[in-house]
């Protein structure tokens, strides 16, 4: 009889495990189709870096000296605030439309749904900018040296700042207008990230080890995957039910 019980333990957890990650892949999907086919959601972050790095010569010194000297530090806070413009809209529609009411409701996990939500919008949004900075790079005579750190801290600094982005978003989700609110929340979580991201790409321009800021940088980001999504989940609740 304990074996029969065991076996059918077994089943019920094999089965809940395939129920989760139906359940994640279809959020995953949904999300990403839909930010393909509303193509000015996932492009407008991309415009916004391209605009504004095209500006920062007009505006600053045309002179290679001063672009390089200033470019880790502005290319690490243009591709921060360009996460920002699509971070409100995150659970934006899921909300209105009710859905979000009833994924909360439902005995689906809410915390893979907020990681697939995540996930497709560091796939949509982080990981374009990430590959769009180095190019950009050029614009603001970045040296050499300091391209491959930049793609390296933006791809672990980037994933934070959606995870991060997201527990303001949640925050936000049942406001009308939520966008202003939403950057006062998480601008100041964002500040050691770009503190340590500028920092690896200025230390590797100047030739020092880049061990360390990488080291804290992954460190922010492993943390963040653990428990910004509980933090997510509760805000969502928190919203949901207010």
């Amino acid at each position: 009889m304990s074996a029969v019980n065991t076996n059918l333990d077994q089943q019920s957890i094999e089965q809940t495990e395939i129920s989760l990650m139906q359940g994640f892949w279809a959020v995953l999907k949904r999300d990403v189709v839909t930010a393909f086919r509303q193509r000015s959601d996932m492009i407008n972050p991309v415009v916004f870096f391209l605009m504004v790095v095209t500006m920062m010569p007009l505006g600053i010194s045309p002179e290679a000296k001063s672009l390089s000297f200033l470019a880790p530090g502005l290319l690490w806070v243009i591709a921060l605030l360009a996460t920002l413009l699509s971070l409100d809209s995150l659970f934006r529609s899921d909300y209105e439309d009710g859905s979000l009411e009833q994924v909360i409701l439902s005995p689906q996990s809410l915390y893979f749904m907020v990681i697939a939500k995540v996930l497709s919008h560091w796939l949509t949004t982080g990981l374009p900018l990430t590959f769009v900075a180095p190019l950009l790079g050029v614009l603001l005579a970045l040296p050499a040296e300091g391209y491959l750190p930049l793609l390296g801290s933006l791809l672990l600094g980037t994933v934070t700042l959606s995870l991060v982005g997201a527990i303001g978003a949640a925050l936000t989700v049942s406001l009308r207008k939520g966008g202003l609110l939403l950057s006062l929340i998480i601008m100041p979580l964002y500040v050691p990230v770009l503190i340590f991201g500028a920092s690896c790409v200025r230390m590797a321009v100047e030739g020092f080890a880049i061990g360390g800021p990488l080291a804290i940088l992954g460190a922010f980001c492993a943390v963040a995957i653990v428990l910004a999504p509980l933090a997510i989940a509760g805000a969502l609740r928190m919203s949901v039910e207010a």
